[in-house]
């Protein structure tokens, strides 16, 4: 098989890619078996490009079933772990920009009764 494009594997369905996985992976075998009887050594570099190619295969399946996922879990409360934002540990625990801004009874009580003095300055 030659090598494969990606945006070519985009336009198929899943059980389209599935089957070029299933021929991809049985020529993967055959050129094994051929580099351990003595191949060609035609065959023996055409092994990196048919696991390249199953590479992108696998991408994309789990591409597009990522995608499909978002569009299902969209709007929803709760997304799955693997569908949500990774950033970093520290900013998904941090307060939300709205719980930042809330103020305590305290606070508050202590804003309107202190509020900051404003001075005339003499140039």
């Amino acid at each position: 098989m030659a090598r494969l494009k990606t945006h070519q594997l985009r336009t198929k369905s899943k059980t389209e890619l599935m089957s070029v996985l299933k021929e991809l992976k049985t020529e993967l075998a055959a050129l094994r078996v051929a580099k351990v009887t003595g191949g060609a050594s035609n065959k023996l570099s055409k092994i990196k490009t048919v696991r390249l190619s199953i590479a992108r295969v696998l991408t994309v399946v789990s591409q597009t079933t990522r995608d499909e996922l978002r569009k299902a879990f969209e709007g929803k409360k709760y997304q799955p772990g693997d569908l949500r934002q990774k950033k970093t540990r520290a900013i998904r625990r941090a307060l939300s920009p709205a719980d930042k801004k809330l103020k305590t009874v305290k606070q508050a009580k202590k804003a309107a009764y202190f509020p900051l003095r404003k001075f005339a300055l003499k140039a």
